[in-house]
């Protein structure tokens, strides 16, 4: 029995991914396994195309940054609602609401055995609030579930060449996605590098693979080898 957060990249709700329904049903089937054998799960659900889309429509009158990043947390939190309630209509023993705070998600943790949420507060992104909800309900590791299979030295769509690598420690990744400050709403790392700052700063161990291949995530879960970085203290 343990305790594992699970960071859900929107990316992978969105249309592009192949039989995306198959694959809900599917994140739903590896949720009631592990929870058949005494895990907790927390899930935290990221933006996706809603939250940049709706970034992109108003930023040409705002340019306040934190306005920006609450109209980016509104869409974490309709995506996470589509999980919620998908994981509640196949009687999986699911909190009750979407927390609003890492708090009360680890508050639900104590009564519920998975809690589903999406973002908090300005200033970071749902891989932050995924490693926080890690480290305060004493999990033993964040799975980071994003739409590239492993950490690369650089963004491999802009350079098919860069290396990738199978593992790392959370400082050479810290220097991989940059300094420990949120750059910008909307924006997209494999990691945020706040929440790889936290995760340095408690040495909370880090798994990031392609969610889009529903077995990496079972196998991370399950202590497997999942295909991804696996990132140490």
């Amino acid at each position: 029995m343990a305790t594992v957060v699970v960071a859900l990249g929107g990316s992978l709700l969105r249309p592009e991914v192949e039989e995306r329904h198959d694959w809900l049903l599917g994140l739903v089937s590896i949720v009631r396994d592990r929870v058949a054998v005494g895990d907790r799960l927390g899930l935290v659900v990221g933006g996706g195309a809603p939250a940049r889309e709706g970034i992109e429509l108003v930023s040409p009158i705002i340019d306040d940054m934190n306005h920006l990043d609450k109209i980016g947390i509104a869409a974490t939190r309709l995506n996470a609602t589509i999980i919620r309630e998908a994981l509640a209509d196949e009687g999986i023993p699911v909190s009750g609401a979407i927390p609003q705070e890492v708090s009360e998600a680890v508050e639900a943790l104590l009564s519920s055995k998975v809690v589903v949420m999406g973002g908090t507060v300005p200033g970071h992104t749902t891989d932050t609030v995924a490693i926080q909800l890690a480290i305060r309900s004493g999990a033993g590791k964040c799975v980071i579930a994003t739409n590239v299979a492993k950490v690369y030295e650089q963004d491999p769509k802009e350079h098919p060449e860069a290396k990738s690598f199978d593992s790392l420690t959370l400082d050479q990744l810290q220097s991989i996605v940059g300094p420990a400050e949120h750059a910008q709403a909307g924006g997209s790392q494999v990691v945020d590098p706040v929440g790889v700052g936290e995760a340095a700063s408690h040495g909370l161990p880090l798994d990031i693979l392609d969610g889009r291949e529903l077995q990496n995530i079972r196998l991370a879960l399950e202590g497997g080898d999942f295909g991804g970085t696996v990132v140490t203290g």
